[in-house]
């Protein structure tokens, strides 16, 4: 608190401006080392040394393909949610359920720890996903990330391609380009429509032929697995052998399914 007007200075204080008025050239030095000490450490300082303005946000993402919203919500979101609810320090926990997919954020207290949050969520989905229907994916944490590192968000619309046509032109040509761009750490794409060889079954021709889902699980297996060939030494080299027998299109899959059907009637 500066003197009133009028008022001498103390002692302290006057031994002070004594010293800076006869070294007044020392004091000048000294201030424009301070001065540039600070700027170098404001132009080398990194982001991360911020404090986070947001809480800690854990985000959960399952995929569940064939699903409508209704049967996402009830056999996916509510059973996930039913594990993680009750959670220490959870003060907000919201869901958003669409065809094929499941989202859950839960928002923690800004004074717990985010590390030994996703530690505990991690555990519940261990014991969530072993209620989970057949054939919907293991619950999933995304990665974590800064409360800026979400930067942009933009969709993709047209009046010529499919849904599908887009996820693929999202996921394969414009996330791999924006990677390549600096600064740019993470791109997530969203899509309903992911690109996929379906096998459509009929209950009456399998009940015909005496056929099981088994049995057409087998097939589709048989068709679409990678297997190793090993390769063959010889005196001078060793050749490394590569089987070329997946099934990649539609049509190869049904006429190798229908192979193995017959070769089992």
């Amino acid at each position: 608190m500066p003197p009133p007007p009028g008022a001498r200075p103390t002692g302290l204080q006057a031994a002070i401006i004594s010293f800076s008025v006869r070294y007044r050239g020392v004091v000048i030095a000294l201030g424009c080392l301070l001065l540039a000490l600070g700027l170098a450490s404001l132009l080398g300082a990194k982001y991360d040394v911020f404090p986070e303005f947001a809480p800690p946000v854990v985000s959960i993402q399952t995929e569940a393909p064939g699903l409508t919203p209704e049967q996402v919500e009830m056999l996916v979101t509510t059973p996930i949610e039913t594990q993680v609810n009750g959670l220490p320090g959870i003060r907000r926990l919201a869901s958003t359920s669409i065809q094929g997919l499941s989202l859950i954020n839960i928002t923690f207290d800004a004074a717990t720890d985010i590390y030994r949050d996703r530690q505990v969520v991690a555990e519940r989905l261990a014991v969530a996903a072993r209620q989970l229907p057949q054939g919907v994916s293991a619950p999933a944490m995304t990665p974590l990330l800064s409360a800026t590192g979400m930067v942009l968000v933009f969709g993709l619309t047209s009046s010529s391609r499919s849904l599908m046509e887009l996820k693929s032109l999202a996921q394969w040509t414009l996330r791999p380009r924006l990677l390549s761009v600096a600064g740019v750490a993470s791109v997530a794409v969203f899509g309903r429509d992911t690109r996929s060889l379906q096998i459509q079954v009929r209950p009456r021709q399998l009940a015909r032929y005496g056929l099981s889902m088994s049995d057409v699980l087998a097939a589709a297996r048989q068709a679409t697995a990678v297997r190793g060939a090993g390769f063959i030494d010889t005196a001078t080299q060793r050749i490394v052998l590569q089987s070329e027998g997946q099934a990649v299109t539609a049509s190869r899959l049904a006429r190798t399914s229908s192979l193995h059907m017959e070769r089992r009637g």
